[in-house]
């Protein structure tokens, strides 16, 4: 699937895999790639930026977990990221509505296209 396709709904598919409970960066990418059925594959370069961005504006919180021997961040929705990810399934259900619409319009009964 194209980069682009997933621009501008990149902070909904992180929000999502969180919703679940506290996850590392890596295993939100896996997530991700898992749920999508491989479609969706993102950058780590992609994904560690918008984490930071989603903590700072207080949708995310984050906190290191050591396993092992390896110190990970783990990153878990706030109650506002939960909020922000019910407005953007809203306006996803709204958005792919419009365009399904277009795309592939339903015929009318008693109108001839």
């Amino acid at each position: 699937m194209k980069a682009d396709a997933v621009r501008g709904h990149l902070d909904g598919l992180l929000l999502a895999v969180l919703e679940p409970g506290p996850l590392h960066g890596y295993a939100i990418i896996t997530a991700v790639q898992r749920r999508s059925a491989g479609a969706l594959e993102l950058r780590t370069g992609t994904v560690y930026p918008a984490l930071n961005r989603l903590e700072r504006i207080g949708l995310l919180r984050s906190s290191w977990d050591s396993t092992g021997e390896r110190k990970r961040r783990r990153y878990e929705l706030t109650d506002a990221g939960r909020r922000a990810l019910a407005d953007e399934r809203t306006a996803w259900q709204a958005f792919t509505a419009a365009i399904g619409s277009v795309l592939d319009p339903a015929p009318h009964p008693g109108h001839a296209g």
